[in-house]
């Protein structure tokens, strides 16, 4: 990341700018960086500018000490914005379209939004969702953050064994030093259930993917996000799991940004 850009409450920064067209602002999901993006920006920079960026409390960005809100990290994108000229699309993906719906909905200077399987549910989920975010909140509060992991980890529905494979991992030190903000992405999803009233009041194209290879759930919930848009679009990229691939995606992201305002 070589430039930096405060948000409103003066936490730095950390992004970079691929290609020099019309700017698309790409937000990571739990536990991502900008680097995670960084494939997918480069896919995207010959007819735009995707920028890449650390979320507040990971990579070359900074935190502040009191609780981060979604109002904070929506602060952190319209600071975004401003440094790209004063208008951007949204991509999200995971939680991070969360994100991104939200803080289109915020009224920032958005033109379009898409997003990769936010991981937003149909039904209620007996509690499960509230129990995660208590524990997690006291797991973190007493610093276990590699305890924290594991819980998101089985939240996500890896097994076990997944799990103390990614322990022996050499990533896991690097998670470990950003697991406070899994309480960041859980705040974003809130109950987890889709809140069809956010999607719903966006004016402008709303493009929601999902993979093809992945559990159901997510493309209806994939499905629902669009359904709801006044002006949503529904795509499902074959093959694909949540770790969508750039090469797969770039080319369904740049069609519909380069649609801005004309979609239907």
């Amino acid at each position: 990341m070589d430039k930096k850009v405060l948000s409103r409450d003066g936490t730095p920064l950390a992004y970079e700018r691929h290609g020099d067209g019309p700017a698309v602002v790409l937000v990571g999901g739990a536990l991502c960086t900008g680097a995670t993006l960084a494939p997918l920006a480069r896919a995207l920079s010959d007819r735009f500018g995707a920028v890449t960026y650390d979320r507040r409390g990971r990579g070359a960005s900074g935190d502040t000490a009191s609780p981060c809100t979604v109002a904070r990290e929506v602060e952190d994108i319209a600071a975004l914005i401003g440094a790209c000229g004063g208008g951007a699309a949204l991509y999200g993906v995971s939680s991070g379209g969360a994100l991104a719906l939200r803080a289109a909905a915020s009224g920032l200077p958005v033109d379009a939004v898409a997003v990769y399987e936010t991981p937003f549910t149909l039904h209620e989920d007996g509690g499960r969702r509230r129990e995660y975010t208590g524990r997690l909140a006291e797991l973190l509060a007493r610093d276990r953050r590699g305890d924290a992991l594991e819980l998101f980890m089985t939240l996500t529905g890896m097994s076990p064994e997944m799990i103390a494979g990614a322990r022996r991992s050499p990533g896991w030190a690097g998670m470990e030093a950003i697991a406070p903000t899994l309480a960041y992405d859980d705040a974003v999803m809130g109950d987890g259930l889709l809140p069809r009233e956010l999607p719903a009041s966006l004016p402008m194209p709303v493009l929601s993917v999902a993979g093809g290879a992945g559990p159901a759930w997510m493309r209806e919930s994939a499905r629902a996000v669009a359904d709801a848009a006044p002006r949503g679009t529904y795509r499902v990229l074959e093959g694909q799991t949540h770790a969508v691939e750039a090469a797969a995606l770039a080319p369904l992201l740049a069609e519909i940004f380069a649609s801005r305002g004309s979609l239907p």
